[in-house]
């Protein structure tokens, strides 16, 4: 299975007593998006399931990606590890699966999946990182398959 982590891209501080949920992207944001759309349209396998969460900054960051995707709430900001990995149906889920959504969450999952001293690792606004399930000799290991981020592109 393949597993592709995309962080939502740059969005506006939250002004006070802004829901969190309702922040948008910056300009910056929307180039970062546009640019790791393209990027991903060019490698995404076919049959990809996308999943994003439903806040707004995730929203229009799948949306320059210009493919159909669910949102799912398991993606929303503080999720656990676990409620992501569910999610993802990782390992066994049949078709790869591109997850857009925020960090400490995704961090957390791919340090978990990569077995990362630290209970998160840092990504990057608007960065990918793809994870291959294998299993070899009777093992299930995780593979990084790519990280690149939109400075990159």
């Amino acid at each position: 299975m393949d597993l592709i982590i995309w962080r939502h891209a740059e969005a506006h501080e939250a002004a006070a007593g802004e829901d969190d949920l309702q922040r948008a992207l910056t300009p910056r944001g929307r180039k970062q998006a546009e640019r790791m759309a393209a990027w991903l349209e060019a490698q995404l396998p076919q049959g990809t399931r996308i999943l994003s969460s439903p806040a707004v900054r995730a929203d229009q960051t799948v949306r320059a990606l210009g493919r159909k995707y669910k949102v799912r709430d398991a993606l929303s900001p503080g999720a656990s590890v676990q409620d992501v990995l569910e999610t993802s149906g990782w390992p066994d889920a049949k078709y790869p699966v591109l997850l857009v959504g925020h960090q400490p969450s995704l961090g957390g999952l791919i340090a978990h999946l990569l077995q990362m001293p630290d209970a998160a690792c840092a990504i990057r606004k608007g960065s990918v990182w793809w994870l291959r399930n294998r299993s070899r000799e009777g093992q299930d290991q995780t593979v990084l398959m790519a990280v690149t981020s939109p400075e990159r592109l």
